[in-house]
């Protein structure tokens, strides 16, 4: 009977770690794909920030421009 009940624990705490495993599994993936859209925004920011500067430079000769009539 001893037996038998360690056995099930066994079985038990084996279920136990696969179901912890496939939780860090997924947990790893999420943050993959949680890097990756950060890593995006980044770019995307950055891009903004040269389209920013390229507006910017743009308005400044067209206003120089205006003024020199």
């Amino acid at each position: 009977a001893a037996t038998s009940e360690i056995a099930r624990n066994v079985e038990q705490a084996a279920a136990g770690t696969n179901e912890v495993s496939s939780n860090i599994v997924q947990v790893t993936e999420a943050a993959g794909e949680g890097g990756k859209a950060a890593s995006e925004v980044l770019d995307a920011a950055g891009e903004l920030s040269s389209q920013s500067d390229i507006l910017r430079a743009e308005t400044d000769k067209f206003l120089e421009q205006v003024r020199d009539g």
